[in-house]
């Protein structure tokens, strides 16, 4: 079957599409291959209301963005499809993520389950579409007791296992999450958890210094013109979070650009002049560079990392990627595309193309040693489009 997979991630940047052709009925007989991919920008108004959404937003804001995150994502699936002269007809689903506005894990020292909002109607993508859409991926781990993320970990161990020994996949979106993928054969659980921020806090911080006009550091250039705030990193650092123990999930609601405005009032910088922002953005790096490292230390090691495959945005910071290095000497870096096969920047599209299926089958995809869920469920919700059919 060929399916479509679309993701909009804690980065904001857009939405990622991948077109993929599925083959088999269980994981037994799984078979694959990438037949084309994409990227669709938000606009600076979109990405506006995004983030308004997430730090303001208000019932009738997020009604309003529901419905138009639909439209967006139908448009850009139906002007994928047709750049690649591919009938909307001779899809079979469309896996849909949809955009995280919030995101509560759950808390068993206050009683409380979890909870997350994902927006992008699917009601309105499968009737624009006519393609059956699956969505609303995380609430049904949720639904027993699990934090709903990550949940790309279940395709990283279906796709990228080895026969040789463990291997890291290191995902730098918004958020930081890395998966610890066991080899072949092995009987230890895989680990997977947000291990803190991405390139949330470092693209606040540009956005804010720029007024708007940039939204991220490319390759690092502007954090290599500042030096690092030790006092300030040493507590950033001091992070309740970057303590708790796997399963865990975090999201703008803890790495958002309030943290960032916050900083910036009590340094005395502001918004749309230059001065005390290098050093500032050199600082956040640090803290992102130094929260993913802690993550390894904490929670994967004594076990071999393996080699460490590396996607997201964050990839192409160079001086991001640097201070990871010098903070986790002798680990192998390995390029996403050099294992992956594909641009990685797609990963959680093919991702969520294969829950999708997953979702088809009956299989359940959510891996209980990652998002502490109490049992392995079927991950999904089904809105019919126009080709509709049991099995």
């Amino acid at each position: 079957m060929r399916v479509v997979g679309v993701m909009s991630g804690t980065s904001l940047d857009g939405l990622d599409l991948a077109l993929v052709e599925i083959q088999g009925s269980h994981v037994a007989d799984f078979s694959w291959r990438l037949l084309a991919h994409g990227s669709v920008p938000y606009r600076d108004d979109q990405r506006a209301r995004i983030h308004e959404a997430i730090a303001h937003g208000s019932a009738a804001v997020l009604c309003r963005l529901h419905a138009d995150l639909g439209e967006w994502i139908a448009a850009a699936v139906l002007d994928f499809l047709a750049r690649r002269h591919v009938a909307s007809s001779s899809v079979r689903l469309l896996g849909s993520h949809g955009q995280t506005v919030w995101h509560v894990p759950p808390d068993a020292s206050e009683g409380h389950r979890g909870s997350t909002l994902q927006l992008g109607d699917p009601a309105t993508v499968a009737q624009r579409t006519g393609i059956d859409v699956v969505s609303d991926f995380r609430a049904r781990d949720m639904a027993v007791g699990g934090h709903g993320a990550p949940l790309v970990p279940w395709v990283d161990c279906l796709l990228f296992r080895r026969d040789d020994g463990p291997r890291c996949m290191q995902n730098i979106g918004g958020m930081a999450n890395m998966t610890w993928v066991p080899p072949e054969e092995s009987e230890e659980d895989p680990i997977a958890f947000d291990s803190g921020p991405g390139n949330a806090l470092i693209d606040a911080a540009v956005v804010l210094m720029s007024g708007g006009r940039s939204s991220f550091d490319g390759g690092g250039v502007l954090a290599a013109q500042g030096t690092v705030d030790e006092a300030l990193l040493g507590r950033l650092m001091d992070d309740p979070y970057l303590r708790l123990p796997p399963p865990k999930s975090t999201g703008r609601e803890r790495y958002g650009t309030q943290v960032v405005e916050t900083l910036a009032r009590e340094r005395g910088i502001l918004p749309d002049v230059d001065r005390g922002w290098a050093d500032l953005i050199a600082t956040l790096i640090e803290f992102t560079a130094a929260s993913i490292a802690e993550g390894y230390h904490r929670w994967i090691a004594p076990r071999p990392f393996g080699e460490v495959v590396v996607t997201g945005g964050g990839a192409r910071n160079l001086v991001l990627m640097e201070r990871l290095r010098a903070r986790l000497p002798g680990v192998p870096f390995v390029p996403g595309a050099d294992v992956l096969g594909f641009d990685p920047d797609v990963k959680e599209a093919v991702a969520f193309a294969i829950l999708a299926w997953a979702y088809s089958r009956g299989i359940p995809s959510n891996l209980p040693a990652a998002t502490g869920a109490d049992e392995a469920v079927v991950l999904g919700s089904l809105t019919p489009g126009g080709t509709f059919a049991h099995g």
